[in-house]
């Protein structure tokens, strides 16, 4: 495989692309985070533009794509969908030609109240984009995947636990007042097992994701030696793991009916009865030795995980977040780059 091979390519879920893919989406990564520590940098996105269409309102996936972008000699433009006349009922196809014809690249973050959490709205729009514009379009985050988070992901913890393979991963539901959507705990689910982590999903209750994708997930554990496990028993699924990500996300009956027709508050008042799901340190003592805490963020602190763990040592928040920029830009030239 050449790194051509990704020229043009979409990415709308990490399952889109193969292992192998993958691979050299985060070798690259490595590179470019070696040469950015010297100030060698090449200039792989050179005169290129990228459009970032935000539906929904960001912290570290605008910048680090804006600054990807930046140190590869490209552009990233900031787009809030509601400055445009899409806003007015412009045609996601003309918008999709539009962008076609001024860029090389075209960014598009969808969920949640974008879509009124009605699950599968938010993929169905980043999809028709990439069905109309002829360059490649990158899912910044909708409401089943989030890709390019996932992949970032997956590198950094490679980088704190070596070889991954048949590492314990828990992705643990947490408590919060706020009510988020399933994309980045599915794509991590997914990616996480196609390489062959024992991955545990930890939730109360009536807080299931996608089925398919559950699903989807135990076929990539067959074919890769991972694993899927379900429990409803965080501390049974913290014993002996070697990272945990604990992150609330909204209930089934909410996402498959919709906010406006399920109700705030109802669904807030599922999430107050789960209180008690919360990362504490006393926790992470049933963690592996060297088992690290991660997170996408924003971490809801005092809620999803005391302060005390998303400081502590075990924590690589920040590293994780830092490790975007250089996946970002590797992913950036290998679909549009001047290779």
């Amino acid at each position: 495989m050449t790194l051509l091979d990704l020229r043009g390519r979409d990415l709308i879920s990490s399952q889109d692309w193969s292992v192998e893919e993958i691979e050299a989406a985060m070798e690259l990564a490595r590179s470019l985070k070696l040469k950015t520590a010297v100030g060698d940098v090449p200039e792989l996105f050179k005169n290129r533009t990228m459009f970032m269409l935000f539906y929904n309102t960001s912290t570290r996936t605008r910048a680090s794509f804006e600054a990807a972008a930046t140190i590869l000699g490209g552009h990233a433009q900031f787009i809030d969908f509601a400055t445009t006349r899409g806003a007015e009922g412009e045609s996601v196809r003309d918008i999709a030609k539009m962008y076609e014809r001024l860029g090389h690249v075209l960014g598009v973050r969808i969920l949640e109240s974008a879509v009124d959490y009605v699950y599968g709205r938010g993929n169905a729009v980043v999809r028709e984009y990439a069905e109309h514009a002829k360059i490649p379009v990158i899912n910044m985050a909708d409401d089943m995947y989030h890709p390019s988070q996932a992949i970032t992901d997956l590198y950094t913890l490679r980088e704190k636990l070596g070889k991954v393979e048949k590492k314990k991963y828990v992705l643990m539901w947490a408590y919060s007042d706020k009510v988020r959507s399933w994309g980045s705990i599915q794509d991590e689910l997914l990616i996480s097992t196609r390489f062959g982590m024992d991955v545990v999903l930890a939730y109360p209750p009536g807080f299931d994701i996608d089925s398919k994708i559950v699903e989807q997930a135990r076929r990539n554990g067959e074919e890769s030696g991972g694993s899927v496990e379900i429990t409803h028993d965080y501390r049974e699924a913290l014993s002996g793991a070697d990272a945990v990500f604990p992150r609330s996300w909204a209930s089934h009956e909410c996402v498959m009916t919709g906010m406006n027709r399920f109700g705030r508050e109802r669904e807030v008042e599922l999430h107050n009865k789960h209180k008690d799901w919360k990362l504490t340190t006393k926790l992470t003592d049933l963690m592996s030795k060297k088992g690290v805490v991660t997170h996408v963020l924003p971490v809801f602190r005092g809620q999803e995980a005391d302060d005390e763990v998303m400081d502590g040592p075990r924590s690589v928040i920040y590293d994780q977040a830092e490790n975007l920029l250089y996946v970002r830009a590797a992913i950036l030239a290998l679909v549009a780059g001047t290779f």
